[in-house]
């Protein structure tokens, strides 16, 4: 019993109380929570950011136009068929081939003395139409071609338009969840300088209250062998009932702390 007694007046000395190496390092975590920036606005802003889409659809609106310019311009114009026949340096070719053949079927009748005759004119409008019929034909064929080009090309720029505002969309939506789940990561991070300090100053209290336990837990065979009584030979010398409170009492009132407990104040 002794021995025992004389290890707990031994720990009861710095039981109850912070060591300064303990104490200099809640000192440095609560300072480090205290001088921490305030990064509560760009965390606020970046998750009202994602909630809003994240800027995925910032530029929709050129995407948009951009379809727009090509379905209103030549392209679209041409996409519609109102190009088809209406080439206006085909006629200026048309006429001149008109005008030379009709030259040249006049002279012809008028060297025959015929010409103003009702053959000169038959003659005149079936040269005319016999040379002007490949270019009409050709020139619709490659206009009609146009048209369907023209057409083929607005289908599948709407359809790529169509799939850029798809992706802008759906990367809205995955930044609109990505914010929901921000919101408490960003809560989190808030409040991480606040609970490293708080946790700090809890331990002031704790570190002591938990040595205090573990020598008060150690006072229990005390004082299960308190009181009990030896039974073997008389002949062995032992301490009596007053000697063995006068230990006890001393080595219980050893447990309190020598200086007032710090509770972070």
């Amino acid at each position: 019993m002794n021995g025992l007694l004389n290890g707990i007046n031994t720990l009861s000395g710095s039981a109850g109380t912070l060591s300064p190496d303990m104490s200099a390092v809640l000192d440095k975590v609560i300072s480090n929570s205290n001088n921490q920036p305030n990064y509560n606005p760009l965390i606020s802003s970046g998750t009202l950011g994602l909630l809003n889409g994240g800027g995925a659809q910032s530029n929709d609106a050129a995407i948009k136009s951009n379809l727009g310019m090509l379905s209103g311009g030549i392209i679209g114009q041409t996409a519609t068929g109102a190009n088809i026949g209406n080439n206006t340096a085909l006629q200026k070719q048309l006429d001149t081939m008109g005008a030379d053949i009709s030259n040249n079927i006049n002279s012809a009748w008028a060297a025959a003395g015929r010409d103003g005759s009702p053959g000169n004119a038959q003659a005149v409008a079936r040269g005319v139409a016999q040379a002007q019929a490949p270019v009409i034909a050709a020139q619709y064929n490659t206009d009609t071609a146009n048209a369907l080009n023209a057409a083929g090309t607005i289908y599948n720029a709407g359809n790529t338009t169509y799939g850029l505002l798809n992706g802008t969309q759906g990367a809205a939506n995955t930044n609109f969840t990505n914010g929901i789940g921000a919101v408490s990561a960003g809560l989190q991070a808030e409040n991480a300088a606040p609970t490293a300090a708080i946790n700090a100053m809890a331990q002031r209290f704790n570190i002591p209250a938990s040595q205090l336990t573990t020598l008060l837990g150690a006072v229990s065979p005390v004082a299960a062998q308190f009181g009990t009584q030896n039974a073997q030979s008389n002949s062995e010398q032992q301490m009596s009932g007053a000697q063995q409170f006068a230990l006890l009492a001393n080595g219980i009132s050893s447990l309190w702390p020598k200086t007032p407990i710090s509770f972070g104040g």
